[in-house]
């Protein structure tokens, strides 16, 4: 069997240190490698296989729909479109809103600011994002995520990009001395950074109502407050929903944990959209936004875009969510798993930090030294302990995800059980020995 090894170019890493399995099937929580071992996957790969791997449903779906029609320029009507995005707008209450597909997060959330510029008549006009985010690796994606691999890319500012310091409680940019504090004076740095060019020029806020492969879990009166601050000030607020959505976080979508009123104006969508099965991206626009957009030329264009075996799939993906209760699900296990981490908290002096407990998705920061709050390793390099536990727990069998100092876990919403209780028994082992070798002297 031929390796990827010598002709694929791989994202996010150095070329020549590329390794990996070749993974040939799944199911479940599980995947299946040539030489058939199975890996426990905590991670849901890049987040986005929700429902697992190789779904039935969804799977059959795409199986039914390329039997009838594989493709359709959205020139043209397409069923298994128009049911999606009806689906998508009843699940978040976006009435009389519309949908537009795209091909996956970063085009969506390109998108996202191209409608609000439209819409505010601000072809150029200024988008607030947020230092430690990530919006996706398109030169505008780049631009928009304030992101330790991105910044050297791109110049923020060339696309009219500002960034403010995030809501990051456990090292508060702000020094603030609680949650709550941490969560006011990073609404109070958007205020401010509005104040100071005007409202009249900012074209959106973007943000990420809860965390990506940053780790930051925003206090619970960041969204609120942000949602106040654009309707005072007039200006779209955008959800990058693309990791956070469909139960990863607790609901179907992260933002709804604190209620309707806290609806965003946009919202971005991705990976779980199909639960990774097939590439889709959406932008789900307020019935307001709609309005302004509704007898105006939309220069945009994606030739797949809203593609019907995608968007098949979406269909069959979120009948799923809903059959098996896995929106729920996610809030019970979610749940179950955090309490588990914080146990492990009180034992292991490595762990400084346990944040999210929303759902399915919690993140791990590993310190040297839990008093001075010293990270593992200066972000975003990954300590050797850290690489080594990785490497061992996928020899175990169970592929954990991490970045810099932070352990991130987002396995599917369909992990067994004792599935997700083996892997934290394994994980708690693994940081125990971790926490040895760090606290040897050198």
């Amino acid at each position: 069997m031929t390796s990827e090894r010598e002709n694929v170019l791989h994202s996010w890493c150095v070329q020549s240190e590329w390794r990996a399995p070749t993974i040939v099937g799944g199911q479940g929580a599980r995947l299946r490698d040539e030489a058939g071992r199975e890996y426990l996957d905590m991670s849901s790969l890049a987040e986005c296989s929700n429902l697992g791997h190789q779904h039935p449903h969804v799977v059959a779906a795409i199986r039914a729909q390329a039997e009838h029609l594989c493709f359709v320029t959205s020139a043209w009507g397409a069923q298994p479109r128009a049911d999606l995005a009806e689906m998508l707008l009843e699940k978040s209450g976006f009435d009389g809103g519309r949908v537009f597909f795209t091909l996956g997060g970063a085009d969506a959330n390109e998108h996202a600011v191209k409608f609000a510029r439209q819409a505010r008549r601000l072809p150029r006009g200024m988008v607030i994002a947020r230092d430690r985010s990530y919006h996706g690796a398109s030169y505008a994606g780049m631009a928009l995520s304030g992101d330790s691999r991105t910044r050297l890319q791109v110049d923020p500012e060339a696309f009219h990009v500002l960034h403010v310091p995030p809501p990051y409680a456990y090292r508060c940019p702000f020094g603030s001395d609680s949650d709550e504090q941490c969560g006011a004076r990073a609404v109070a740095a958007v205020a401010e950074t509005v104040d100071q060019h005007g409202a009249q020029n900012i074209a959106a806020v973007m943000m990420e109502p809860n965390a990506g492969t940053n780790g930051i879990v925003a206090p619970d009166n960041y969204w609120p407050g942000l949602w106040e601050l654009t309707r005072e000030c007039g200006i779209p607020l955008i959800a990058d929903e693309v990791m956070s959505g469909f139960g990863r976080c607790g609901e179907w979508f992260a933002w709804q944990r604190h209620g309707d009123a806290a609806r965003p104006d946009l919202m971005t969508l991705a990976k779980g959209l199909t639960g990774a099965h097939l590439p889709l991206g959406a932008v789900v626009v307020s019935a307001g936004i709609a309005a302004l957009l509704e007898h105006e030329m939309l220069y945009t264009g994606l030739t797949y875009c809203g593609h019907p075996l995608s968007c098949a799939a979406g269909v069959a993906a979120l009948q799923a969510y809903e059959d098996e209760k896995l929106i729920e699900r996610s809030r019970v296990l979610g749940g179950r798993m955090f309490a588990s981490l914080r146990h492990m908290q009180s034992r292991h002096p490595a762990i400084g930090d346990v944040r999210g407990g929303h759902g399915l998705f919690a993140v791990i920061e590993l310190v040297s030294d839990r008093a001075s709050r010293t990270p593992l390793a200066p972000w975003p390099q990954m300590a050797p302990p850290l690489k080594a536990l990785l490497d061992e727990a996928l020899a175990q069998g169970v592929s954990f995800a991490a970045r810099g100092n932070l352990i991130l876990l987002a396995p599917p919403l369909v992990i067994a059980e004792d599935e997700l209780a083996d892997a934290l028994d394994l994980l708690d082992r693994l940081i125990g020995a971790m926490t040895n070798v760090v606290a040897e002297p050198a």
